[in-house]
């Protein structure tokens, strides 16, 4: 479906003020083109899903920096691109990494099954300061995140209680943990 010019630099415009209906939009206007190139290149649903998801939030966090002499399709199938790249890279790090000598592999094969009550302890009070950190956030993504990881809700089951739209739980979901992430390092900082 081709979207029409003016209405298209339209809505990145009430984007760029963050107007949540005009990201709305964005997302279901270019979800599928995007979802389709990363499905092509990973051959996977759920890495094309979870790299879609990112390049929505991505583009959405940098709208103010999206130049109108290009496309907006080509804008986000690059930033879809580098988040592809940059996830490939991390894996194949993090598989050298974890190939180690024999030594760390018989230290890694000790069990550790029962929480000592100095871990139960902790668990609480990080538990607790997790609270009060998502209090912190702005009450939709609080309660995506409790619907989520509190009452374990699948998307669609948000999507349902939430009325909207499955893509657009899945980008706030992860716009909401961003958020979550930045309180916690500014509070650890």
């Amino acid at each position: 479906m081709e979207i029409e010019p003016n209405l298209l630099q339209e809505q990145i415009e009430k984007a760029k003020k963050g107007k949540q209906a005009a990201f709305n939009f964005l997302l279901d206007s270019f979800w599928n083109d995007v979802y389709g190139f990363q499905l092509k290149r990973t051959t996977n649903e759920h890495d094309a899903e979870d790299v879609t998801i990112q390049t929505f939030s991505r583009a959405f966090d940098k709208i103010d920096t999206f130049d109108p002499n290009y496309t907006f399709k080509t804008w986000l199938i690059t930033i879809s691109k580098n988040i592809h790249v940059d996830l490939v890279r991390k894996k194949n790090a993090s598989i050298r990494s974890r190939t180690t000598d024999e030594e760390d592999e018989r230290v890694h094969r000790i069990p550790d099954d029962a929480p000592t009550i100095e871990d139960t302890l902790i668990t609480e009070q990080n538990l607790a300061q997790l609270l009060r950190d998502i209090k912190k956030l702005k009450k939709p993504y609080q309660e995506v995140i409790t619907l989520r990881y509190f009452q374990e809700m699948s998307y669609k089951e948000i999507s349902a209680h939430l009325q909207e739209p499955m893509n657009n739980v899945k980008v706030k979901l992860l716009r909401a943990k961003k958020l979550l992430a930045e309180v916690i390092k500014k509070r650890n900082s």
